[in-house]
């Protein structure tokens, strides 16, 4: 599978490409353990939130941010909330990504800091294995020596072509979700900014990165499984299955509190105003809805009930 951090990555640059064309934390992983464990959840990628002090109900739902168009689809109950809702929330604001000026941080974010390379960053050997792979994609790796490894596993991973987002090949729920508030004159708005998301990455450390680079190179294969699997899971919508997937990927639990739970948790009191104010759709991340530091244990625990939904 792409990794996950590897795969959010390929989104936001994918679509930062997209909007340009148009215009050391470690986790405690001994918490859940410790703690009371998150109530088994439903097969379902949307969610009803209510109760606490909302007058009107608002919705949750999971997505995977990119897909094939042949395995693109909608639960039932996803259109009648989207109609309901009076706005559209995303990890980030899908508006953003078609506006340059909110782009910059993304390009000023791509380099290393200082004169630190590649070549300083991994073992001869490796750097060899990386350069030979990215000239074999007609990509010389001079030109990319100063880019942080972690930019450079998307484009290693021969997936990134933002083309197939343009011509129907690739969707994306978020960049489909965004279309539907245009057409039904929706505001819509974002749980961080790009340069917050971007941010995130910069806790795993310039080696870590070219480590990361190094065994996405040489697991490609593996990877594509992996992310069939993962496919096939988010498809049966088992969000527990799917956060499962997701904690066996080193990548993502040496970085969880980073990645996945501050994350989380911050973004609850925003939701919360939000949802105060108007009937809002959440669209985030599926890995972020399941586990015991995930937003629908998190939203229970502040008070609200929060049940699957099918319209």
């Amino acid at each position: 599978m792409l990794s996950y951090i590897r795969y959010c990555l390929l989104f936001i640059v994918t679509l930062g490409f997209l909007g340009c064309s148009t215009a050391q934390v470690n986790s405690d992983r001994s918490d859940e353990k410790k703690g009371e464990s998150a109530e088994r959840l439903d097969n379902s990628l949307l969610w009803e939130i209510s109760g606490a002090s909302l007058v009107e109900s608002s919705y949750l739902f999971g997505t995977i941010h990119m897909i094939n168009s042949e395995d693109y689809f909608l639960p039932s109950g996803t259109l009648s909330a989207i109609d309901a809702s009076e706005k559209l929330v995303f990890e980030i604001d899908m508006a953003d990504m078609e506006n340059p000026l909110k782009l910059m941080p993304l390009l000023q974010k791509a380099f290393m800091k200082g004169d630190t390379t590649l070549k300083d960053l991994m073992t001869g050997e490796d750097y060899n294995l990386v350069k030979d792979h990215f000239d074999e994609m007609g990509l010389p790796l001079f030109l990319l020596e100063r880019i942080k490894p972690m930019f450079l596993t998307v484009f290693a991973s021969g997936d990134f072509d933002p083309t197939q987002l343009q011509s129907g090949q690739i969707k994306s729920y978020e960049m489909e979700f965004a279309q539907m508030a245009r057409t039904g004159g929706k505001e819509t708005d974002g749980l961080e900014t790009v340069e917050f998301q971007i941010s995130v990455f910069d806790d795993i450390p310039y080696k870590e990165q070219a480590a990361m680079l190094v065994e996405g190179i040489k697991s490609s294969d593996i990877e594509d499984d992996m992310f069939r699997e993962l496919i096939a899971l988010y498809k049966s919508q088992d969000l527990e299955a799917l956060y499962g997937l997701m904690k066996e990927d080193d990548s993502i639990m040496d970085y969880e509190d980073a990645l996945l739970n501050k994350r989380n948790l911050n973004w609850i009191p925003i939701m919360e105003q939000m949802m105060k104010e108007q009937r809002t759709f959440f669209a985030v991340g599926a890995g972020h809805l399941a586990g015991q530091k995930g937003v629908i244990n998190l939203l229970r625990n502040a008070g609200y009930k929060v049940e699957a939904y099918s319209g």
